[in-house]
């Protein structure tokens, strides 16, 4: 379907990295659903995908530790009558995880203390749930 699937940072996934498999689908799909094989599983052999650098492996072994099996992240899609836009949605599933996996983290998040404002907000507004509950109880026996 295409030549390579370039990511972010010019990480290269070459063709022969994707391996397609079809089979038949549980959607919608009127009188063709027993007859056609349109649901689309696209494996990817991340040990032949070209890094740039180790750390970019590093990060998306890492990340995807969850999906991967021996290596390999699979992802599945049926939701569509056509094995062709099955193909195009798997296709970017993969690209989305890769992208994501390969973003570089964040900004380091310096602790601060709640300001004196927020603790008041905080306080006033227990007492005013505190009150409300209050009134929801019975009354004591007179």
């Amino acid at each position: 379907m295409t030549d390579a699937l370039v990511l972010r940072g010019g990480v290269v996934v070459p063709d022969d990295a994707l391996a397609w498999r079809f089979s038949r689908s549980g959607g919608p799909g009127g009188q063709s659903v027993n007859t056609t094989d349109s649901k689309v599983e696209l494996s990817v052999d991340l040990s032949r995908v070209t890094w740039t650098s180790d750390t970019q492996q590093d990060r998306v072994l890492s990340r995807l530790a969850g999906r991967l099996r021996g290596g390999v992240l699979t992802v599945s899609a049926s939701e569509y009558r056509s094995q062709l836009r099955n193909r195009e949605a798997a296709l970017t599933r993969v690209r989305a995880l890769l992208d994501d996996a390969l973003a570089p983290p964040g900004p380091v998040r310096r602790a601060t203390r709640p300001s004196r404002g927020s603790q008041v907000r905080r306080v006033q507004g227990e007492q005013k749930r505190r009150a409300v509950k209050q009134l929801r109880r019975r009354p004591p026996p007179a």
